[in-house]
């Protein structure tokens, strides 16, 4: 016999493939959705849906995007030859925060990473090799993770883009604004000394 009624055992199950929710946050999303008037899940579940059936991949750059081509890649004041490649379209977004990159995108759906089986052929590489081959871009920024696959995948990307004559730089690394360097580690403290400027 279940704890729970079937629906909500089913409901909390489905929300425990949610990344970042265990068992216990699901039954207290199931629990609040449960409580909450039929409305609001309505809304929910229609805004779900919406996302679902609405939101594509850019045929440019890989990006969600409601309209094609999207905004970043449609917008004709941000600079065509600056292309920062990134793993996710969240990273987009985190890179639109800082107010400074004008250029476009080109999100690659993933990392490198051989122990998951993820190799070059399950990244969005052969567009971004298409955007290059046609010359506008003089600059590749690369903008992955400082993980181990994140690292991979920039060296990788290095190798695979300078035979075509584009600039490849990558975004600088080290220790965080408000962090102290006590608490910084040797790969840290080693790209934060890479990484300086003269002042």
């Amino acid at each position: 016999m279940s704890e729970y009624a079937a629906p909500l055992a089913r409901l909390i199950e489905e929300l425990k493939h949610l990344p970042g929710i265990g068992q216990k946050s699901a039954q207290r999303i199931a629990f609040h959705l449960e409580r909450a008037p039929r409305e609001d899940v309505q809304r929910l579940a229609e805004a779900l849906l919406d996302a679902k059936d609405k939101i594509r991949l850019c045929s440019v750059c890989n990006n969600l995007t409601e309209s094609d081509p999207c905004e970043y890649c449609s917008d004709p004041r941000r600079d065509p030859e600056l292309l920062c490649v990134v793993e996710t379209p969240f990273n987009v977004i985190s890179v639109e925060k800082a107010h400074e990159f004008r250029g476009r995108y080109h999100v690659l759906h993933g990392a490198l990473s051989p122990l998951q089986g993820i190799g070059p052929e399950q990244l969005k590489l052969k567009s971004l090799i298409d955007r290059l081959k046609d010359g506008t871009v003089r600059e590749m920024i690369v903008a992955t993770s400082p993980t181990v696959e994140g690292e991979a995948t920039a060296v990788y990307l290095a190798r695979l883009v300078k035979p075509l004559g584009v600039k490849v730089s990558r975004i600088a690394m080290g220790i965080p604004v408000g962090s102290d360097l006590e608490f910084a580690d040797e790969v840290t403290m080693l790209r934060a000394l890479e990484g300086r400027r003269e002042m």
